[in-house]
């Protein structure tokens, strides 16, 4: 993901064991939109918990990559969970499969899209009557949808680098310190799409974020406060932000806390939005959107499985 928020979408069941030996991994259709990879202990306790993992923005896979931005953030983090006797499922997003089917139109996607597809995917597993708690874990933009996902079936809700702002907010404030001369314009744009009408783009380097097909979008999207949503959950909340994350602030994390004051929040230091330990400058930080080497922190892992674990105290 780049720094400012982008919305370039681009156009079975074999078991296998992971390297890890202590789980296996299998291929899992939700639906002919929805494929993904589910994480399961080889040796699980009979109480079963299910960690449902949602992507953020962009054209997001299961593993948490993109073209050209490779750090399988969320296969690390669900390899991790499952190693620590946790199911644990992520999904490549709707964009993939219509890509392949060739029946990709950027202009008829919503965000709503996103969020029936979180539904499904707590359904799909729920109908199985096997999972004695499910766990909904979104990160950036999938923390929001999420966010309105977990109302239903689902026991604990737990946001990664999740904005306590709108998006009108977020691209404001982003804009504001990477290209202040384009503040106003920005604002104004914003104001219109608010209102549900689209406009015609006259300044194309405003494209990456306002070009005609990504309007319907951004239109759906900006109706959704993360604040007011996070009221409305009754389950146990865990907010983690890291102190090196480029995208959504710590005063982010805080202001999801502040409306919601039975939320834990975490502030893991150094950890950047991809969920890397950064010990070094802002170019290191960016680089490590492109190492698939590089480790999860532990510490998100270990503040995971501890919310986790009480659930079932």
């Amino acid at each position: 993901m780049k720094i400012i928020y982008t919305f370039v979408f681009i156009t079975l069941t074999a078991w296998c064991h992971a390297q890890n030996k202590n789980f296996t991994t299998k291929e899992v259709a939700i639906n002919p939109l929805l494929k993904g990879t589910l994480y399961a202990p080889n040796e699980s306790s009979k109480k079963k918990t299910l960690v449902i993992v949602i992507a953020g923005s962009g054209p997001t896979d299961r593993d948490g990559n993109q073209i050209n931005l490779v750090n399988n953030s969320l296969k690390f983090l669900c390899e991790g969970i499952a190693s620590r006797d946790i199911h644990a499922f992520s999904y490549d997003k709707r964009m993939f499969a219509m890509a392949q089917a060739g029946t990709l139109n950027e202009a008829s996607l919503s965000f709503e899209d996103f969020i029936t597809d979180a539904k499904e995917v707590v359904q799909f597993f729920k109908n199985q009557k096997i999972y004695k708690k499910i766990v909904v874990i979104g990160h950036s933009e999938g923390a929001l949808i999420g966010l309105v996902a977990a109302s239903q079936n689902t026991d604990a809700y737990i946001s990664i680098a999740g904005a306590g702002r709108g998006i009108d907010a977020v691209l404001l404030e982003q804009i504001a310190l990477q290209a202040p001369s384009l503040k106003d314009e920005v604002k104004q744009n914003l104001e219109i799409l608010k209102t549900g009408k689209t406009f015609e783009l006259k300044n194309q380097m405003l494209a990456t974020i306002f070009r005609p097909s990504v309007q319907p979008y951004m239109i759906s999207w900006l109706k959704y406060q993360p604040q007011e949503e996070i009221k409305k959950l009754q389950i146990p909340i865990l907010i983690i932000n890291g102190t090196k994350d480029l995208q959504v602030s710590v005063a982010d994390a805080q202001l999801l806390q502040q409306a919601k004051p039975t939320a834990k929040l975490v502030i893991i230091n150094n950890m950047n939005h991809v969920f890397k330990d950064i010990s070094g400058d802002d170019s290191a930080n960016k680089a490590s959107y492109n190492n698939p080497e590089l480790p999860n922190s532990s510490q998100l892992l270990d503040e995971i499985i501890s919310f986790i674990k009480n659930l079932n105290m």
